[in-house]
């Protein structure tokens, strides 16, 4: 299965007094503002790092679903949060907190299967590839 999704970022200004939106092709996010009060404060609107962190948290949770099911389990709920730690320019950290209800299944079984959906999320194997940068400068 091959598949592209696209989201849109606008900014207008300089780093700190400057403004932007996010508009995802779902329209999820339509516009959705945000800046450096929003990434470095507590301004209302989103950041790249929690956008990141629900990725991830999603990908995760859906990745495991996936891997209980291939052997036999079905989830009840799967309740996973993601911290993401900026630190000096960098993220250099994300701790996935993963609280789940699944039945008839024992804890060495379960902890095997949520590394497992931790090593092999397509977002887990993205935070550590090569990125690609397609640039152009348009007036």
């Amino acid at each position: 299965m091959k598949f592209t999704r696209s989201a849109n970022a606008q900014w207008k200004g300089g780093g700190k007094d400057g403004k932007g939106t996010l508009t995802t092709e779902s329209k999820v996010l339509d516009h959705t503002h945000y800046g450096y009060k929003t990434r470095f404060e507590d301004a209302k609107g989103t950041n790249p790092e929690e956008l990141v962190g629900a990725a991830h948290a999603g990908c995760f949770s859906m990745q495991l679903s996936f891997f209980l099911g291939e052997e036999g389990f079905t989830p009840t709920t799967l309740d996973t949060k993601a911290d993401v730690t900026f630190e000096d320019g960098s993220i250099t950290k994300i701790v996935l907190t993963l609280k789940a209800d699944i039945p008839k299944i024992d804890n060495d079984t379960y902890q095997r299967l949520a590394n497992k959906a931790k090593e092999n999320c397509p977002i887990s194997k993205l935070l550590d590839t090569n990125i690609e940068l397609k640039a152009s400068l348009e007036h």
